[in-house]
């Protein structure tokens, strides 16, 4: 009888995944011989006479791969639930990365914890970070899309990511949510009077150094920024969990605007 309860409560809990995965289509950008495999959801009631904003959310390592789903591991279901779609309407698009590659431009030393990270960003952006600026492009043309509202977040190699891509389209992003993450300090200048974020980490992370996202954050209060900046003293590498349950994530995510009506 227990095993049955079990298997029934496993079956239940596969189904409501199922659910909320369900949500976001399946879908493929094609380049030549590359493919960026992405979900992308779509707000309920959509019509392409609306005017929607724009999440962009870019996983870690662990999720990287071609299956197109374990990309939505952490963060799908942030925005799925019927409650967040009804009250913040927007187009989610998570892609994946193939398990080769990286989004940001960096080299990884993972011979000690945490890792060693070198960024080189003026060697051009990585194939996987290539084709996500394509897909973000075709979707802030498309007419429904609200340009004035387009956000990126993503953590730890996608926290990374992040931040390559507010210096990468920095007249883009209404605002981003880098979760232990890291980059280039000498980037920020280009978005920092243009683009709000919020900087997670765990300050016993000891995969990417908490430093990391400090040193970011101190280059954007040097080039006159206001970040926003939360340490979790009790998280490890996953903070992601905590800045999800955050009240006011989505709040201010939403509540902002890009302040400049020019694009590049």
């Amino acid at each position: 009888m227990r095993q049955l309860s079990l298997f029934v409560l496993l079956l239940a809990c596969n189904l409501i995944a199922a659910q909320w995965q369900s949500k976001y289509e399946s879908k493929m950008l094609i380049d030549g011989n590359d493919t960026l495999h992405y979900r992308i959801m779509y707000p309920k009631n959509f019509h392409e006479g609306g005017n929607y904003p724009v999440v962009l959310f870019l996983h870690g390592a662990g999720e990287r791969g071609n299956d197109n789903q374990s990309q939505l591991t952490h963060g799908g279901k942030l925005f799925a639930t019927d409650y967040l779609q009804e009250r913040y309407p927007a187009i989610v698009i998570f892609p994946q990365c193939p398990k080769e590659s990286y989004w940001s431009n960096v080299d990884v030393d993972r011979s000690t914890y945490p890792v060693k990270l070198n960024f080189n960003y003026k060697d051009g952006p990585t194939k996987p970070m290539q084709m996500v600026l394509q897909l973000l492009e075709s979707t802030i043309e498309a007419p429904y899309s609200n340009n004035d509202q387009v956000y990126v977040m993503g953590l730890s190699m996608g926290g990374m990511g992040t931040f390559e891509l507010l210096s990468r389209k920095p007249n883009t992003f209404a605002a981003a949510i880098p979760i232990c993450g890291g980059g280039d300090p000498e980037s920020v200048s280009i978005y920092a009077d243009k683009t709000p974020v919020w900087v997670f980490h765990g300050a016993q992370d000891n995969v990417v150094n908490p430093l990391q996202s400090m040193e970011m954050v101190s280059a954007l209060l040097e080039a006159g920024a206001h970040p926003k900046f939360t340490v979790y003293d009790f998280a490890n590498h996953n903070s992601w969990d905590p800045a999800f349950a955050e009240p006011d994530l989505l709040p201010w995510l939403f509540s902002n605007q890009k302040k400049s009506l020019e694009n590049d």
